[in-house]
């Protein structure tokens, strides 16, 4: 893993969550997108399956929300923060692999109308935190 793999510019969490917040910044206006780390795609391998939460499901900072299935495991996604989710990526219906081919672009998971953020690092902080 190099420090090119993981943008300064969004927050992550412990559970390899990304969440289109530039770090130390408080819960955003508007809609925010959200997604798995490289980090967490490498570990998976090839994604076969997402399961995404519905839009207009209320979301709890911390708790699940789905799961990502691979071909070695079946592991579920934490939401980043408290909210509503206003849109979820329909792409990935047809071609889930996008989460690991382009996990902070095409592959992104949903997006959410953040209350409130969970606990989230910055992206020195995760790396830190994976390292090793």
């Amino acid at each position: 893993m190099t420090s090119s793999d993981i943008p300064e510019n969004l927050s992550y969490t412990s559970d390899h969550e990304w969440i289109a917040v530039e770090p130390g910044a408080a819960a955003p206006a508007g809609e925010v997108r959200v997604g798995l780390s490289s980090v967490a795609t490498e570990a998976l391998g090839e994604i076969v399956f997402v399961d995404l939460p519905a839009v207009g499901t209320a979301l709890t900072a911390g708790d699940a929300c789905g799961e990502i299935e691979s071909t070695k495991s079946v592991s579920e996604l934490v939401s980043p923060a408290s909210g509503t989710v206003v849109s979820i990526n329909e792409a990935l219906a047809d071609n889930p692999a996008l989460v690991g081919e382009d996990p902070y672009g095409d592959g992104w998971l949903f997006t959410v109308e953040v209350a409130s953020l969970g606990k989230v690092l910055d992206a020195a902080a995760y790396r830190a935190e994976n390292e090793g």
